[in-house]
């Protein structure tokens, strides 16, 4: 039998529950949910979906191959087991960028919509639901699909236009982020919080009159009513053609979205460097060697302050998953575009400041969980983001060097002296002696604690020197970036 692990934010659907395991993913179902299934088993929607990636690849489970978790982890008696194949790294749509959040929501209208052709629904909406290979969205949570009761509405639009379209809309319309609204309400944003954010003329446009405006007005009259309602729409004879209707309007909708990113100091990033070509062309020898030689697999790359991705796109050729990661959207949305067109595989942008990276959220902050702990990388970069940590975040050197060691795995690192241009800009807005523990020397002596540095290379300029090390024996350190050995 696989030992199997409960996967925390899974509670929510009582005919279906997650656990992890070292092969796979299990999704355990109740005698409903083994039914709703086999409803979609039953369809060609399954397998065509699973063939173009749409859908995560998915098997039945034989009663004897599937794992037997305790009872008292199910709400239900098991009737049946899905294993899932695995997803390279679990994210959440406060990581995403712009366009990652609509290709997410076209993806969930367009497997809708394949639904309804077959006599099935689904009964949530939530980008929770989606996760990312590459720059392709996969949806994963089959327990989702259910045969469509004559007479009902979608019973997940509601959920949709909170964490959907009203997020989308709102940066769209107001240049306002989405991702610190979604990452401070899991819930999403409400149609009457996102009206009484809109401009007159925009709450006039087609379609944001139809779900926001006019949503919000029937919630407010109809409160507490939902039921009533049901009865009353089954009564006018409510069909599966209006649901049609509605999805064919929402997908028009987004599809003629747009959101253009502004040109911010890390979008011009190639453009306005502060060093050299040479200085670029030996990081990108010293990062090709070090991926090329890494002693072991590379599972997953961390490329911390990713920018553009060109480091992100070296390591790609030796990992098989690369996270992207950086705090300016409008450089991630970019480089979204550019994977998604590239049809990459391996890469996975997200949207994280590393000075307050996505913690636990949710139910006993277990429904989501830290960065840290969605899988750690086997190697970390760290290219030109140690300055802004310590002096821009004002993150003291041991701790930024403390949380690399936290995360387990080897180390490529770059550390600008404090000649460089891009540090001097940053000082010079900082009290005298306020940095004082930036220096070279300081920066190798706490590296040493928690690594074994292989290599060395200070670039031509002079100004920055890269180091690539790897964990020292005795030197753990927890996610927390406690000393425990």
């Amino acid at each position: 039998m696989a030992t199997v692990v409960r996967e925390e934010g899974s509670f929510r659907d009582p005919d279906s529950r997650v656990f992890h395991g070292d092969d796979g993913v299990y999704r355990v179902l109740s005698a409903r949910g083994l039914a709703d299934y086999r409803a979609l088993a039953a369809t060609p929607l399954l397998a065509a979906a699973v063939r173009s990636g749409r859908l995560v690849e998915t098997e039945l489970l034989d009663d004897e191959a599937a794992p037997r978790p305790a009872e008292t982890e199910l709400p239900h008696a098991p009737a049946g087991v899905l294993r899932h194949a695995r997803i390279p790294f679990v994210s959440y749509p406060y990581e995403w960028s712009w366009s990652m959040l609509r290709d997410a929501a076209l993806l969930q209208l367009e497997l809708l919509a394949d639904a309804l052709d077959h006599g099935l629904t689904l009964k949530d909406a939530t980008p929770y639901n989606v996760q990312w290979r590459g720059a392709q969205p996969q949806f994963v949570d089959l327990g989702s699909f259910e045969p469509l009761r004559e007479g009902e509405p979608w019973v997940a639009y509601r959920q949709f236009c909170t964490l959907f379209l009203n997020p989308l809309l709102l940066q769209a319309l107001t240049g306002v982020p989405f991702q610190p609204w979604l990452r401070g309400s899991l819930e999403g944003i409400a149609p009457a919080e996102l009206a009484g954010l809109l401009r007159r003329r925009d709450r006039l446009r087609r379609g944001v009159l139809t779900h926001v405006v006019l949503h919000a007005r029937m919630e407010r009259r109809h409160a507490g009513r939902s039921r009533e309602v049901r009865r009353e729409l089954r009564s006018a004879g409510f069909g599966t053609e209006l649901i049609r209707a509605n999805v064919a309007g929402l997908r028009k909708l987004l599809r003629r979205l747009d959101w253009r990113p502004p040109e911010t100091v890390w979008t011009a990033y190639e453009r306005d460097k502060s060093y050299s070509d040479a200085d670029e062309a030996r990081k990108d020898a010293f990062v090709r060697a070090a991926v090329a030689q890494a002693p072991q697999p590379l599972r997953r790359v961390w490329d911390l302050g990713a920018n553009t991705g060109r480091y992100a796109r070296i390591a790609a050729e030796h990992a098989d998953c690369v996270l992207a990661i950086d705090s300016d959207q409008a450089a991630v949305e970019l480089l979204y575009r550019e994977l998604r067109e590239e049809r990459s595989a391996r890469i996975v942008p997200l949207v994280v400041d590393l000075a307050a990276p996505s913690p636990a959220l949710g139910w006993r902050g277990r429904e989501r969980m830290p960065l840290e702990r969605r899988g750690q990388p086997s190697l970390t970069l760290a290219l030109a983001v140690v300055h802004h940590l310590s002096i821009a975040a004002n993150v003291p050197l041991r701790e930024v060097v403390e949380w690399f060691a936290s995360l387990g795995g080897s180390l490529v690192v770059e550390f600008p002296h404090r000649d460089d241009p891009m540090v001097r800009t940053l000082l010079a807005g900082k009290r005298d002696g306020l940095h004082a523990d930036y220096e070279r020397d300081a920066f190798e002596r706490l590296l040493a604690e928690a690594f074994e540095v292989e290599r060395r290379e200070t670039l031509a300029s002079g100004t920055r020197t890269l180091y690539l090390a790897h964990p020292r024996e005795g030197a753990t350190i927890d996610l927390r970036g406690r000393r425990t050995a």
